[in-house]
């Protein structure tokens, strides 16, 4: 099993391009196995619930880089905050106003990514183009001191047509490009686009991904 996850990590490391940063996915997944995966060298882990994450992360090595991976509720925030490394799901006014509130309180700044939907779901969230637009146009994000805006994030629609996936990924990085040039043109800190999973992540990367997420091709499938 150790061995296992250790060669899914080395190859999967082995794909990407220099520069593209891997969060291995670890929801729904025990303690021991992430840690076969931090033995294997992993430091970054994603977590899309805030009661397992704590539960985790006591129990795991300190130097461990959470990431917050799924749609988060504005009263779970104080939870997770004071310790987060990225949350990826920047994905409305509220969740950002909750994020710079409750870091204000505790003095830290927090590293977030703005959520984009792009793909035909429904049930993914996320700011459409046109109200990330909106929103950024407002500037009133200037004034959240407590968030790092440190890129976007974003999913393709779970499908088989590849054209389409390869279509939702490269309008995500146009955005992040276009986000780039407009209002982050000498911050360093906006650099990262991050997209693709386990089954796209290879056409992410084409399309200009930094940074995956990648789940059951690291542990399998998930132990719910």
């Amino acid at each position: 099993m150790s061995q296992q996850t250790a060669d899914n990590i080395k190859k999967i490391k082995a794909t990407l391009p220099c520069g593209v940063e891997l969060v291995a996915v670890s929801k729904f997944h025990p303690e021991e196995v992430i840690k076969e995966a931090y033995r294997a060298g992993q430091r970054i882990f994603g977590e899309s619930r805030v009661q397992e994450l704590l539960a985790k992360k006591d129990l795991l090595p300190a130097d461990i880089e959470w990431h917050f991976i799924g749609h988060l509720q504005t009263n779970k925030v104080k939870n997770i905050v004071p310790f987060i490394t990225l949350i990826h799901s920047g994905d409305s006014e509220r969740i950002l106003d909750e994020i710079n509130r409750c870091a204000e309180k505790i003095g830290r700044k927090v590293r977030v990514l703005l959520q984009l939907h792009v793909a035909e779901e429904e049930t993914k969230t996320g700011f459409t183009p046109e109200e990330l637009y909106e929103y950024m146009s407002h500037e009133k994000w200037r004034t959240l001191n407590h968030i790092t805006i440190s890129g976007v994030m974003g999913m393709a629609s779970f499908v088989e047509n590849e054209e389409q996936i390869r279509k939702e990924f490269t309008e995500i990085r146009a955005m992040f490009d276009n986000l780039k040039k407009q209002y982050f043109p000498n911050d360093d800190g906006f650099a990262i686009c991050s997209m693709g999973m386990s089954h796209d992540y290879r056409i992410a990367v084409e399309c200009g991904s930094t940074m995956v997420r990648i789940g059951t091709t690291i542990f399998g499938e998930r132990e719910y």
